[in-house]
């Protein structure tokens, strides 16, 4: 029998996704060589035991350089300038400007993360006591499975390892795309409906599963080409049978799924929970604020003024739109005593406009402040907010989207429900004027409000503004009205990339290849789609000769 290999680790917080709040047993267990065959686990060897594969999805989401990160600030929601006097740019400035290279710490660090939770699933399944234990199985598969996703939706042609004994010097082979869609597939269909009816924040059931099949249907298009509605429609059946199940709802308050604990929403389907000391992650605070601007929430961890929102962004809300409230600080800003905070003499205030990505780059108090994720007092920050992977809000506008891409109705549903649900999803936030959370179709089919453009000022603070500025506008993104809607709901929380990729414009781009936003220019060439992927790192090409780099790109 193969042996595993000594973990020692606290039992609670550490080792586990799935970490209690009421968790106080800190003591450290060891555990080498597991038992005999017929050994029915502790939950605490299970914990201990699957700590490389819970481990590596905390940081691939939340670490440095983490997916969150990845997914938002390539994109036309926010970005990260050089800061003049402060710093940061470097590889954000190309992330931003879609200048991707092979280099950039981004790519390689996702490629490690997410590969290290591959291996760390594929080491346990070829154990012989992990094999006799079903349930064990079905959840490492599903965690492997959620990895490829994230892999193949970044990286597209990517080194498939099912797993196995391998002898020495063996490197996986790159698979094609159509082969990779295929496992994946197969491998949630092989294991949907194994997790009964659990439903605790960083653990794998049964609608996450649905969840990541519809997300696999839903971007097949976009991922392997073509238009083929009967995608659609298997998206649709996956999220109706997570609507079937009864046991998820929208939180009644937006706020309450970003919130330091989010286990009491009724809408988190899949989300990963974090703790102080011991499973800390969400930077956010730190990020976004500057120095100065600690006082609000009176937190002492590091800020430097590092994020912005594009004020193109900023503009597409509605003024009674709560979400706004909900994600953004802006204008002068006051300590959580309400007293006004001073930077040499002067009250902070956080601008609307930002000035440039990298010439001259933006000064310390431009940009509006993400403030989604619950900022607390002391240390925290908003280090221990837990993140939601997955939501309800998200089967329903998803459910919206493929009503819209299919010609006439499935199982009796059309359209006109497509705007009934999103109708559903905005009404939370309208509570000052309702009449404005109603949408029809005629609006979501119609383009987007976001005035898309290069929006640039190159002059230094004491100059004379020097605007470079275009206006490229929305109507020609096709269903741009729900394009917009998911960015309202879901900025910050890793989506907007893929979205961007699979909206497309009456030209035949995609809106991530064909619009123009803050200094990232448009191309205007529907043929050339190799920017919907990310180059394969060098590190990756350097350590396996089987790997051929992403068409487009320079090893």
């Amino acid at each position: 029998m193969k042996a595993f290999k000594s973990i020692i680790l606290s039992a609670c917080g550490v080792a586990m996704l799935g970490v209690s709040a009421g968790c106080t047993n800190l003591d450290e267990t060891a555990y080498s060589t597991v038992v005999d065959d017929g050994h029915e686990f502790t939950e605490m060897e299970r914990t201990a035991m699957f700590y490389p594969v819970y481990n590596s999805l905390r940081e691939f989401v939340w670490g440095w350089f983490g997916f969150t990160d990845l997914a938002d600030m390539a994109s036309d929601l926010w970005c990260v300038p050089y800061r003049i006097g402060i710093g940061w740019g470097d590889l954000y400035i190309p992330t931003h400007k879609h200048e991707f290279h092979s280099q950039i710490g981004f790519f390689e660090t996702a490629w490690d993360r997410a590969f290290a939770g591959v291996s760390a699933c594929n080491d346990l399944l070829n154990d012989e006591v992990i094999q006799q234990n079903p349930e064990s199985v079905a959840e490492l598969r599903g965690y492997r499975a959620l990895y490829y996703y994230f892999l193949f939706d970044l990286f597209r042609n990517i080194p498939l390892d099912k797993g196995g004994e391998h002898e020495e010097g063996w490197l996986p082979e790159q698979v094609t795309p159509q082969e990779m869609y295929d496992f994946i597939v197969s491998e949630l269909k092989d294991v949907e409906g194994a997790f009964g009816e659990q439903n605790e924040l960083g653990k794998i059931n049964n609608a996450t599963v649905n969840m990541l099949l519809a997300k696999m249907y839903l971007n097949h298009n976009a991922w392997l080409g073509g238009d083929d509605e009967s995608y659609y429609k298997l998206c649709l059946d996956e999220l109706n049978k997570i609507i079937g199940m009864g046991k998820y709802s929208l939180a009644s308050n937006y706020k309450d799924n970003f919130r330091e604990s989010i286990v009491g929403s009724p809408e988190v389907i899949f989300g990963i929970p974090y703790e102080e000391k011991y499973a800390y992650g969400n930077y956010y605070a730190s990020l976004w604020m500057c120095n100065a601007g600690r006082a609000t929430w009176g937190f002492n961890s590091w800020a430097t003024s590092g994020g912005g929102a594009h004020p193109q962004f900023i503009e597409t809300y509605d003024v009674d739109d709560q979400r706004y409230k909900d994600c953004w600080i802006s204008g002068p800003q006051f300590d959580k005593d309400g007293m006004p905070i001073y930077i040499d003499g002067v009250q902070l205030n956080y601008t609307h406009e930002l000035r440039s990505i990298d010439k001259p780059g933006c000064y310390e108090q431009e940009g509006e402040r993400l403030v989604k994720y619950e900022i607390l007092g002391g240390d925290k920050g908003t280090t221990c907010d837990d993140q939601v992977i997955f939501r309800y809000a998200d089967v329903l506008l998803m459910k919206a989207e493929c009503l819209l891409r299919i010609t006439g109705s499935h199982n009796g549903e059309g359209e006109a429900l497509a705007a009934d649900l999103v109708t559903q999803v905005r009404q939370r936030n309208f509570s000052s004027n309702p009449s404005k959370a109603i949408r029809t179709v005629a609006q979501l089919r119609g383009g987007s409000c976001y005035d898309y453009g290069h929006r640039e000022n190159t002059a230094e603070m004491e100059e004379p503004d020097n605007w470079i500025i275009t206006h490229e506008g929305g109507d020609d993104v096709l269903l741009g009205g729900l394009l917009d809607e998911l960015a309202w709901e879901f900025v910050a929380e890793g989506h907007r990339r893929q979205d961007l990729v699979r909206f497309m414009m009456t030209n035949g781009c995609n809106v991530w290849n064909g619009k123009s936003w803050f200094c990232k220019d448009g191309m205007s060439n529907p043929a050339d789609r190799h920017l919907d992927v990310f180059p394969i790192p060098k590190k990756a090409l350097d350590g396996n000769p089987k790997l051929v780099q992403n068409p487009g790109y320079a090893g």
